[in-house]
Order: C-alpha cells, then sequence, then structure tokens
C-alpha cells in the first residue's frame, strides 16, 4: 500500500538552518539563490508539520504543493500528424 504524500515548500531566511528542516520529513531539495526547500510529509500529518514549520523563527512562509491535486490525464492529446506519415 502506498502512503499519499505531499510537498510543503518552505520559505527560510538562512542556509545555516536546513538541517533543522531536515527533522520534519524527507528532505529533497533547497535552493541557494532563493531560499527555499521541498520537504515531502505524510498527507495526514502535514497541518501539524505545517503548523509546527511556521512556529520556527528562520522560516518566513509555508506553502503546500498543489501537485497531488492537479488531473494528469489528456484525453484530447492527438498526435503530430506529420510524424504519423513519416513512420509509415
Amino acid at each position: 500500500m502506498r502512503i499519499k504524500r505531499q510537498a510543503l515548500i518552505v520559505w527560510y531566511k538562512h542556509r545555516k538552518n536546513i538541517r533543522q528542516l531536515k527533522r520534519y520529513g524527507h528532505f529533497i531539495y533547497a535552493s541557494r539563490r532563493r531560499r527555499f526547500a521541498i520537504i515531502y510529509v505524510n498527507r495526514d500529518e502535514i497541518d501539524e508539520k505545517e503548523a509546527n514549520l511556521e512556529k520556527l523563527p528562520f522560516v518566513l512562509k509555508v506553502e503546500r504543493s498543489y501537485k497531488p491535486f492537479i488531473s494528469t490525464d489528456f484525453e484530447n492529446a492527438r498526435p503530430d500528424e506529420a510524424k504519423l506519415y513519416d513512420y509509415k
């Protein structure tokens, strides 16, 4: 059984605090220039993790990723007609 997960985008003030963010979920990426980190968290724990992250003094804001709610079924996608004739 797969556990449903969702990403949290955490905007921080200083890069030295990244180690503390690793405690709150599966740490994926941290941007040096734009000062944000991406952390994956179980969906059933997301409310409490988000509240705990917002309480930290070095966190500017926390956003949720909308990826799980976006439909990825593309029904009307048609192949390019020029490519169809090239293979025949």
